[in-house]
């Protein structure tokens, strides 16, 4: 049998790598423009990790079904690790900010390509509980990032929030390399350069376009690069974005569930840690807490959704989960908007994340039996991007309308200052500003959940395998009593 738990180990911290450093670098930043300098160029260290891990995902995604899983996993290890490596050395906040997108590339191939994996090697039932655990190495790794930026910073240096990531990173390397085999051999095909050239820069401009970052010229480039990207595909002999699959019903319902769900989950991650702390007037580490209780949730759910899975198929976790997200959604525009203890924004928050892993689980799982093995990467990185792309959009728009509600001037500083220095008491007009916005914002939220109920009617039967096994898993090398 397969040797898979040292594949699985291998991928897990190549992926708690790169969620640890989507919010590491938050609280070590001050001290970074203490050293570099470039105070102007300050958001843009994070969201070049972001904007190159979301706009990557789709190509690395087709990537992987032409060249095989193993040198995409590998590779994007090893960039990911030359990212952190030039990160850490960076003499100036521009290359600094420029190395931060290495890695985010390297982070866009490790996911949806580890993922890809998982679906090849465990059926139905077991990838559930695997995916699982994954989404809580995800959120966990991400929610201690900052406490692992602060304490670094405390101790040593704001470069080991880089450099800690090598011997980490070598390890899963050197444990894939030992254990992980293609079970096909690729199927190669002239790669559609153009193609991902264009899903790139149409993702980056979208997502600039939704963070206030050059919205005219995103939305001129949009308009020349969105038409020259169905054009490019439609001709492509082997597109970045097989149309055909795409527009499937499975992954047109996934794809649309994607973005909504993503925004609510982002929204609720973004936002609500503000409520706890500018209105109820709790502590940073109180508010971190009410929205990882999202976190737990969601990988409970997605480990009972792969045992139910082989028993009641697919259309009832998505039904149920995307009403639970309405549900917690609901709960939690009623704790908002009552000012209820931070104990009821948690419960409303584990809502949201039992509705999200139960939802969440079977769209994915759902879209990757939909594909063949050959185009199975390209459909998990295609769910995950909308994802991706829900949440940026979301996170866009409900701050919009956060800040409008909040407007400019003096109220606008007070919740600066709020955020610079991770706490402090705001005045009773700002105070109540806020909880209008931020009730508003959940408001919006639970809209967004109510959508996604609506598409979820739309999910289509997909069979679910008698025998519940792959026919084409990944290959490890096997030994006597491997397990």
């Amino acid at each position: 049998m397969p040797r898979r738990a040292p594949i699985v180990v291998g991928l897990v911290l190549g992926m708690a790598l790169a969620a640890l450093e989507a919010t590491v670098v938050s609280t070590v930043m001050p001290t970074v423009v203490a050293e570099l300098g470039g105070l102007e160029l300050y958001g843009w260290v994070g969201a070049a990790y972001l904007l190159a891990a979301t706009v990557t995902t789709p190509v690395f995604g087709k990537l992987a079904d032409q060249w095989g899983r193993r040198p995409l996993v590998l590779g994007g290890m090893a960039l990911f690790l030359a990212g952190s490596a030039a990160c850490g050395a960076a003499r100036s906040m521009a290359w600094l900010i420029a190395f931060r997108a290495v890695q985010g590339v390297g982070a866009g191939c490790m996911q949806p390509v580890s993922l890809t994996v998982i679906g090849d090697l465990f059926d139905i039932e077991e990838r559930g509980k695997v995916q699982g655990a994954f989404g809580a190495v995800w959120a966990v790794s991400g929610i201690v990032g900052p406490l692992v930026g602060g304490a670094l910073v405390a101790v040593a240096s704001w470069r080991w929030v880089f450099y800690l990531n090598l011997p980490i990173g070598l390890l899963a390397i050197a444990i894939l390399v030992v254990s992980l085999r293609d079970a096909e051999p690729p199927r190669g095909g002239r790669v559609d350069w153009a193609g991902a050239a264009l899903v790139a820069i149409v993702g980056t401009a979208l997502l600039l376009a939704v963070s206030g970052r050059g919205v005219l010229v995103a939305l001129v480039v949009l308009a020349a690069a969105v038409p020259a990207l169905i054009v490019a595909e439609r001709r492509a002999s082997d597109p970045v974005l097989p149309f055909a699959l795409l527009a499937s019903r499975p992954l047109a319902v996934a794809s649309a569930l994607g973005l909504l769900l993503g925004a609510v989950m982002m929204g609720t991650l973004h936002f609500v840690p503000l409520h706890v702390q500018g209105v109820l007037g709790d502590a940073p580490a109180r508010a971190g807490g009410a929205v990882a209780a999202m976190l737990v949730g969601w990988p409970i759910a997605a480990y009972a959704t792969g045992r139910t899975i082989p028993r009641v198929g697919f259309r009832a976790p998505v039904r149920l989960g995307v009403a639970v997200v309405l549900l917690g959604a609901s709960a939690l525009a009623l704790a908002v908007g009552t000012r209820a203890p931070v104990g009821a924004i948690a419960a409303a928050s584990f809502l949201l994340g039992v509705g999200l892993g139960f939802a969440n689980t079977a769209v994915l799982i759902g879209v990757q039996l939909s594909a063949v093995h050959a185009q199975r990467g390209v459909a998990t990185a295609s769910t995950i991007f909308m994802r991706s792309t829900g949440g940026a959009v979301g996170v866009g728009a409900l701050g919009a309308l956060l800040a409008l509600e909040v407007g400019g001037g003096s109220n606008a500083r007070e919740l600066e200052r709020l955020l610079a220095r991770h706490g402090g008491a705001l005045s009773a007009g700002v105070v109540e500003t806020l909880a209008t916005a931020v009730l508003h914002v959940c408001v919006a939220m639970a809209i967004l959940a109510a959508l996604a109920v609506v598409v979820a009617l739309a999910y289509p039967a997909v069979a679910v395998p008698v025998t519940g096994g792959n026919t084409s898993p990944a290959v490890a090398r096997s030994s006597p009593g491997s397990a």
